[in-house]
């Protein structure tokens, strides 16, 4: 395929678009789990990564992520399968990064992602306070998240974690303590998101019923400015407009 610079990195992105339940903020392709078979959609997967190794001919991964959706409902045999194939396609490095995301609530699998070679975990914490982690349709608590986190600890190289802010009546005194919290985890990496009030998101239609009021851009701007003041100061500058990784 034209356009592929050999030189470059390369990495492969797989999306699981399974989830518990879809999250009222979400607005991407995502579908509640239900009971589904799964099956149909790993085989997909796998043929569709044949597609594109035809496309792309041969080259070496150095990184594979595999997103959603939430596919820490995956199964261990599953995600292994997965890295399996794309190291058959395109033969992974020996350093190579193997991210998955991950929920709070799926800690019982990450020993089973560990051993079929997921070396990074990017956790779907999203707040540490658990009446704004109720406002966001979550079902874990600030508790199970925190327990969460240390359990990956023992399986992973490297752990990143999620958080979102701007949430209405949030105050700057409120995000700079839970910012504080957050970044005195230690976690390798942080994605701070600003809620945003997507089309196709649940949160779309409430606020268009007047349900609540997002926070004003004034405010979100303050706490954005906090977002970018700590996590420099705590070694976590951004490398981009939501992501802060150390020593970056």
């Amino acid at each position: 395929m034209s356009g592929f610079n050999p030189q470059r990195g390369f990495g492969v992105y797989v999306h699981w678009p399974y989830c518990a339940r879809v999250c009222p903020y979400c607005d991407f392709n995502v579908y509640a789990a239900k009971a589904r078979d799964t099956a149909p959609l790993f085989n997909a997967i796998l043929r569709d990564l044949e597609g594109w190794r035809a496309r792309t001919g041969p080259r070496q991964a150095d990184t594979i992520f595999l997103g959603g959706g939430t596919p820490s409902l995956m199964t261990g045999e599953q995600v292994g399968g997965v890295i399996a194939k794309i190291n058959d396609l395109w033969a992974l490095k020996p350093d190579a990064e193997i991210t998955l995301e991950a929920n709070p609530d799926d800690a019982a699998r990450f020993a089973d992602f560990a051993v079929a070679g997921v070396n990074r975990l990017s956790l779907g914490l999203q707040s540490l306070d658990n009446a704004r982690l109720k406002f966001l349709g979550r079902t874990h608590t600030a508790e199970t998240a925190l327990a969460a986190l240390d359990e990956a600890r023992k399986h992973f190289r490297s752990t990143s974690i999620d958080l979102i802010y701007s949430l209405p009546n949030q105050t700057a005194d409120d995000w700079r303590a839970e910012l504080t919290r957050a970044l005195a985890l230690g976690a390798d990496h942080l994605s701070l998101y600003e809620l945003s009030i997507e089309p196709g998101a649940a949160f779309f239609q409430a606020v268009k019923r007047k349900d609540w009021s997002p926070l004003d851009d004034e405010r979100s701007a303050d706490l954005y400015e906090i977002t970018q003041e700590l996590a420099n100061a705590a070694g976590y500058p951004a490398y981009e407009v939501s992501n802060h990784a150390r020593g970056a």
